[in-house]
């Protein structure tokens, strides 16, 4: 048994691995896919909320609001008990039955874009009721749209818009979750080297000191009311900070339940399975072992062999930290009821964000209290890494319980025909 070590670049599982190409094929049978409405199948590490699961994902997003973690506080809030962070629902599903694929939209599925590099860009959420223990939670959606670009960190880029409607087992609307994927070849990504002069983040005593400070001055709003008629334009929604980034950070979001879909990487013998499966998947590293591609989140030397100085967040946290910066303003009545969000740069080890966010205006709409508001992420180099807008429902003086708002007829119904056909299969 050989103890050398292996140079990544230098092995064929690199080369095979940095080898795949975003092919016009590829683009043309993905944008055929436009408009194909489909169950979603796959099993998310959770797929039926309790109790239990709701406090792991917020412990794994370093939220400790009782709202989601205290079922004695909980039950004596509006809400009667422990609710999910509204994000979460983004990360549960399980399986939805629906009539077989035909056989035409499984010929341009196979094989699409294979070996090509995925990460989330951003997203767009309108959410219509929370997640309650013993929710399980169905998704069905499609592809809104393809474009090709040029990105700046790979050269030739494909920018695909997709729509998860997520439902839960009464057939009721939780929400919808737009989902900017940005694909990438590996091998321009290496080439180009936008990123690579980036040196590691340190932090003196004097800095972690002043990091410190800001975790501890963190305002939540929690049981106390934000009324809507105390807040005006340009108010402030104060600072947060986010890191610096660690492993152990990525490894908590995981063990929340983050993660495990569609690849499913896993150990031993259903680790060998799964090779056998999507053997593109898995790439040699440094040791002469496979492992999953997807360990560029945490592993630094297949982050730098595929063009990154160091591993990075996956996108979707920092999303889920932006929905605990507007939900601790907003308090424990207050609803988030839409959030758009860019990921602009990646967030690297080593990097702190500050979170600030401001009041851009309120209205009334539909008997509704709505502000909405703007918020950056901004790293430690001054890059802004993270831009939203976002809308939320606060109470008011004679209106104390804001409301979601109503699910469009057009979803609802679609809705409530997929689950439908889903009982009708047997589902469970």
């Amino acid at each position: 048994m050989s103890e050398a070590k292996t140079d990544i670049k230098q092995s064929e599982e690199w080369q095979k691995a940095v080898a795949y190409k975003i092919l016009d094929e590829d683009v043309e049978r993905q944008r055929k896919l436009i408009g194909v409405w489909e169950p979603q199948k796959t099993a998310e590490y959770v797929q039926t909320a309790s109790e239990d699961s709701i406090r792991n994902w917020a412990y794994g997003c370093g939220d400790d609001n009782p709202l989601f973690t205290d079922p004695a506080y909980s039950r004596k809030t509006r809400w009667g008990g422990v609710i999910a962070p509204g994000m979460m629902v983004g990360q549960i599903n399980k399986p939805m039955k629906g009539d077989p694929t035909p056989p035409e939209v499984k010929a341009l599925k196979k094989s699409l874009f294979k070996g090509i590099h995925v990460f989330v860009s951003g997203s767009g959420w309108n959410f219509y009721r929370p997640v309650r223990p013993g929710d399980t939670i169905y998704s069905y959606g499609g592809d809104l749209t393809c474009e090709v670009k040029q990105s700046e960190f790979a050269g030739r880029s494909v920018i695909i818009t997709s729509r998860r409607v997520k439902v839960n087992q009464r057939a009721e609307v939780v929400a919808t979750y737009d989902i900017l994927r940005v694909l990438t070849e590996r091998k321009t990504a290496v080439k180009k080297g936008k990123n690579l002069s980036i040196q590691p983040a340190t932090y003196t005593d004097d800095e972690w000191a002043e990091i410190e400070a800001a975790y501890a001055a963190e305002q939540v709003q929690g049981s106390a009311k934000r009324y809507f008629e105390d807040v005006e334009k340009g108010d402030s929604l104060g600072l947060q900070i986010k890191g610096p980034l660690t492993v152990t950070d990525v490894i908590c979001f995981h063990a929340a339940g983050y993660g495990f879909t569609p690849y499913a990487p896993t150990a031993n013998r259903r680790a060998h399975k799964n090779r056998q499966r999507i053997p593109a998947f898995y790439v040699k590293n440094e040791h002469g072992i496979p492992d999953v591609a997807q360990r560029l989140h945490w592993d630094p030397v297949w982050a730098q062999a595929i063009g990154n100085p160091m591993a990075y967040d996956y996108g979707v946290m920092r999303e889920n930290y932006l929905w605990q910066y507007l939900n601790d303003w907003a308090g424990d009545d207050g609803i988030i009821t839409h959030v758009h969000d860019e990921i602009r740069k990646f967030n690297f080890m080593g990097d702190v964000q500050r979170v600030t966010g401001e009041v851009l205006g309120k209205r009334t709409e539909n008997g509704q209290n709505l502000v909405d508001v703007a918020v950056r992420f901004v790293n430690q180099r001054g890059e802004e890494s993270v831009r939203s807008t976002a809308t939320i429902a606060l109470p008011s003086k004679d209106k104390p319980l804001p409301l979601y708002p109503e699910v469009p007829a057009d979803i609802a119904e679609t809705a409530v025909r997929m689950m439908a056909r889903h009982w009708e299969l047997g589902g469970e």
